[in-house]
């Protein structure tokens, strides 16, 4: 039975990739800042597969508590596996702008918190030899767009943090995987229209749970992304500023 830790499980992505892993029977510790949400989570999920789960809550902008999670989650599950960072905000993008202080609270939640969380499962792994690290990032940070620079830049620092601590813990038997959706319709992107290009929650779940099992670097989900973005990356920036992307 392996162990995984999921922070941000009531998030709609991250519970398709755990009832995945309930499928296999696995040990979940469900961590997200509402306890309500995660209970009905875990009920959703018991009521599909017999497996074991535990609940933590906790918020993703208390720093000084995240040690502290690491360790109940260890303590709890008797060891740890796997780690899927899946929290993370989308913020209006015009309205953030004006304000520097939002600025910052969207990097704290979408960039520093991650790396915060990401580095001591890192510490944690690397000294037991084995484990995986799986983050979702985004598209959006593989290149800077008006219409949601902010969000793009705060994924973009994870991804290059990702990339340096999987070269790191390389010769550890840790794996990092760096998850890139591109949009999916969930709670978070309810505000957007909706275009072909969207994808299901429960499809880019099982691109998550194979890329875990896999210890995939990078995973562009759906697949096509890495398509789109390796086109939308190649455009020169003189011409692309003039771009309304």
């Amino acid at each position: 039975m392996k162990k995984i830790m999921i922070f941000g499980a009531a998030s709609a992505i991250a519970q398709e990739t755990a009832k995945l892993f309930a499928r296999d029977g696995e040990h979940l510790f469900l961590v997200d800042m509402n306890i309500s949400r995660l209970e009905a989570v875990r009920d959703d999920i018991l009521a599909r597969f017999k497996t074991k789960i535990d609940l933590y809550e906790a918020n993703a902008l208390d720093f000084d508590k995240h040690q502290e999670l690491f360790e109940k989650a260890i303590q709890t599950l008797g060891g740890l596996d796997y780690v899927l960072i899946a929290h993370g905000t989308l913020p209006d993008q015009t309205k953030t702008q004006e304000n520097p202080e939002s600025i910052i609270r969207e990097f704290n939640i979408n960039c520093v918190s991650v790396i915060s969380l990401a580095s001591i499962a890192a510490n944690y792994f690397e000294k037991q030899n084995q484990g995986c690290i799986a983050v979702i990032s985004s598209v959006a940070g593989d290149r800077g767009r008006q219409s949601n620079y902010i969000y793009g830049a705060a994924k973009g620092g994870v991804t290059t943090f990702l990339q340096g601590l999987r070269n790191r813990v390389a010769h550890s038997g840790v794996s990092v995987v760096t998850i890139k959706p591109g949009m999916v319709d969930t709670p978070m992107t309810a505000h957007l229209p909706k275009s072909p290009l969207f994808a299901k929650p429960n499809d880019v779940g099982k691109g998550i749970y194979k890329a875990m099992l896999s210890g995939k670097d990078v995973a562009y989900l759906p697949g096509y992304w890495r398509l789109i973005m390796t086109i939308i990356k190649m455009i020169p920036e003189g011409i692309f500023k003039k771009m309304k992307l």
